[in-house]
């Protein structure tokens, strides 16, 4: 709905949709850009912009599914509703993303049951262009995948996860991706090991941890 007011990493085409842009990539900045959505709590149209969450000093989450009025996508949208306000609490926005339009947003959202406690923003992509740059658009079908990615406040790519049609995704272990990667962003000398959760052990890399990870562990 809106038109560009800012100045984006690459120009318009680049930034929208060209094919030139390198693929995001985990530990690297992802391009700035822009997608249409449907907002289920105001009930109106707008916009989100990667530039502006990051200088709100936001995190992101953008949520790829295959289709809207579909089956297994429901249930990956309403778990992951079950969870929006603690992800909220922790500094993130977040994004369902698919080839549909803003449009056909509002109207699943309106007719699914499943949807009702769905209050993220829904975003557009009906060119699939952004779908590309995140490396989940099905050429053949023109779909995207479920692909989770998670975008830090200084636009960096920490975390993606993708997934085929068949599988869906669970919103506790996404929560405690984002848990972790905030703690981390505040404790850049730790690391979180497997199945990490806030208050339990980390690790501190060092040379002397180095073949006695377990012992660590111990303590």
């Amino acid at each position: 709905m809106h038109e560009h007011e800012h100045e984006h990493e690459y120009d318009d085409d680049d930034c929208c949709g060209g094919d030139e842009i390198p693929a995001a990539s985990v530990g690297q900045p992802v391009a700035d850009f822009s997608l249409k959505v449907y907002d289920p709590v105001e009930g109106f149209f707008g916009e989100m912009d990667m530039e502006q969450i990051q200088e709100a000093g936001k995190w992101t989450i953008l949520f790829f599914y295959p289709a809207d009025f579909t089956f297994v996508c429901p249930t990956e949208l309403a778990d992951l509703a079950t969870k929006h306000e603690e992800l909220v609490k922790l500094g993130f926005e977040v994004f369902s993303v698919s080839t549909d339009t803003e449009f056909a947003h509002l109207a699943w959202r309106t007719t699914e049951k499943l949807l009702e406690n769905v209050k993220f923003k829904m975003a557009a992509d009906p060119t699939g262009k952004v779908s590309r740059y995140f490396g989940v658009y099905d050429e053949e079908s023109g779909l995207a995948l479920r692909g989770t990615f998670i975008i830090n406040p200084d636009g960096m790519l920490v975390s993606k996860e993708v997934n085929f049609y068949n599988v869906g995704r669970n919103a506790d272990e996404l929560l405690r991706k984002c848990q972790a990667n905030v703690y981390l962003r505040a404790n850049p000398a730790e690391a979180c090991p497997a199945k990490w959760v806030p208050g339990s052990q980390t690790l501190t890399p060092s040379e002397k941890l180095v073949g006695h990870v377990y012992e660590s562990m111990k303590k």
